[in-house]
């Protein structure tokens, strides 16, 4: 594949993975978390880095993406791990303990607490949620990104 093949199938991943993750937000009621949004920007990114990169020649631009599609994987991973249980997500978006709270303390805590939690899982598909679907996709990306940079010019 040409370097321009390459670019477009990395930047066009990004915008595909954009779209649908809008798409389920907009068509299919599921409103993201703070986590969803925090692996949309990484693919804006990607996506306007993939229109420099088809105008301008050498390996940093499609560098730049790969490292785009790296850091939207790693927060899908960290999501996951969030979904899953295997580690704690931030305290703005995941539940937290009740116990030893006031009354008020307690009422103060759900009137604070964001209406969509990053440690549900509102879909998945063959054991894996968004969050880990959008990891292993954005690992190809970034696969691409690097076998363009590897073109060169």
């Amino acid at each position: 594949m040409t370097r321009k093949v390459l670019i477009l199938a990395a930047a066009g991943g990004s915008l595909m993975l954009l779209l649908g993750a809008f798409g389920f937000q907009h068509l299919g009621g599921m409103p993201p978390c703070k986590l969803c949004l925090w692996q949309r920007w990484p693919h804006a990114a990607a996506v306007l880095i993939g229109v420099l990169a088809l105008a301008l020649p050498g390996r940093g631009l499609p560098l730049i993406g790969a490292a785009a599609a790296l850091t939207t994987a790693g927060i899908g991973l960290y999501h996951a791990g969030v979904e899953y249980g295997w580690w704690p997500g931030p305290s703005t978006c995941t539940s937290g303990p009740i116990g030893g709270l006031s009354p008020q303390e307690l009422m103060d805590q759900i009137m604070a607490a964001p209406l969509v939690r990053c440690d549900d899982i509102p879909w998945q598909m063959l054991g894996l949620s968004m969050a880990g679907w959008n990891a292993l996709a954005s690992i190809l990306l970034a696969m691409l990104w690097v076998m363009a940079a590897r073109r060169g010019s």
